[in-house]
């Protein structure tokens, strides 16, 4: 497995931006993909935004065309740029990294950075 350390978060007003980042122990390049979850108060974690290792990305619907999620397999990081923040955007945001492995299923999160986004 892979260790995942998240960074970025932060009080923003509405409008504002972030950009989060995942900085993990190894490399990523093999990595089969990668993806930022947020879970709020009293709901379930979600997927934000997904890239695979041949680079496709994924979005969840309420963030397309506001958040970008890129990765850098020179620094081994992945990266969430969050732009026009939402009250509704307000979340503790998770990396986390799955990898496949002789047909066994490998899941690896960080420990979370908070994203508060005020009215």
């Amino acid at each position: 497995q892979v260790q995942l350390v998240e960074s970025g978060g932060g009080l923003v007003q509405a409008g504002g931006s972030l950009r989060l980042s995942c900085a993990a122990s190894r490399s990523i390049f093999s990595i089969n993909d990668m993806g930022w979850y947020r879970q709020a108060p009293g709901k379930q974690r979600e997927l934000v935004a997904g890239i695979t290792s041949g680079g496709s990305r994924n979005y969840e619907e309420s963030v397309k065309g506001r958040f970008t999620i890129s990765r850098d397999t020179g620094k081994n990081t992945v990266y969430l740029q969050m732009n026009n923040l939402k009250p509704e955007d307000t979340a503790v945001y998770y990396c986390k990294a799955e990898e496949w492995k002789y047909g066994i299923r490998y899941n690896s999160w960080g420990q979370g950075t908070q994203v508060t986004v005020s009215s």
